[in-house]
């Protein structure tokens, strides 16, 4: 299927590992111009590299501290004198396992502000542009946790379904300038991410973190952990232009993880 991504540029936040990377490279293989942003300037710059050898588009690097608000203002700043992006596909890190009890407040509010204040506030500069352009596609990455929360994982549950609120409101906002605004959740993904989190629950359980990801892997209808991807592709497919009619809808790529229809 021809997605018809050739010339477009998206924005690909996280993009120094993991889902990030990985949908940087599916973008890239339909032809799509990049701006990778992250905290390790080192890491982007190899998979820019990487990337315009191996696709031959344009892979721009721009630092991103989603801890720091300046840090997104200039990066927001920077893409916009850039001419903006297409695309944009919003993709933060995850809080540490907690419970929903006993989190201080200021614990709380830190991960708020990087995990959410701070993807709206990188939205909410980009999207002005798309929308004089009568085109544009944001993707928010959260996790399966927004529908059936993970135990352990409680400010991941609650901050990330934050993100499906404002996507789905926004949606409905900017549907009419050709702009959609989807999510997408994944569920058991083998990135380094899960590798961390089953290393927390085998010293949280004493157990090894192979038993861990097998028991982890056995709730999955599928008997497996996802690929990089695989998730990527359907990433790939709703920044395309044959996705242009599907907006303010949550899409699972969890292998059947989720219980609920």
């Amino acid at each position: 299927m021809e997605l018809g991504l050739k010339g477009k540029r998206a924005l690909v936040m996280g993009a120094s590992r993991g889902l990030g990377r990985g949908i940087a490279q599916a973008l890239a293989a339909e032809g799509c111009d990049l701006i990778l942003a992250a905290r390790s300037a080192e890491k982007l710059r190899d998979a820019a590299a990487q990337i315009e050898s191996q696709h031959g588009v344009k892979a721009t690097v721009v630092g991103l501290d989603l801890s720091d608000a300046a840090s997104v203002v200039a990066m927001v700043d920077t893409v916009k004198a850039m001419g903006g992006v297409d695309i944009l596909l919003g993709n933060v890190g995850g809080p540490p396992p907690s419970g929903a009890l006993g989190v201080a407040p200021e614990t709380w509010l830190k991960h708020f502000e990087s995990m959410v204040l701070n993807l709206i506030r990188v939205i909410d500069g980009l999207v002005p542009q798309m929308r004089e352009k009568k085109w544009g596609r944001i993707i928010t990455i959260t996790s399966s946790g927004v529908v059936q929360p993970i135990p352990t994982l409680a400010m991941s549950n609650t901050l990330r379904a934050s993100l499906v609120a404002f996507s789905k409101t926004l949606a409905g906002e900017v549907a009419a300038d050709g702009v959609t605004v989807n999510v997408v959740l994944p569920g058991r993904i083998g990135t380094e991410r899960v590798a961390e989190l089953d290393q927390a629950a085998a010293a949280r359980t004493g157990t090894t973190v192979a038993e861990a990801s097998a028991k982890s892997a056995a709730a999955i209808p599928m008997k497996r952990y996802g690929k990089v991807e695989e998730f990527a592709a359907v990433c790939a497919f709703l920044a395309g232009v044959p996705a242009g009619y599907v907006t303010g809808s949550m899409i699972r790529v969890d292998g059947g993880l989720i219980a609920s229809i």
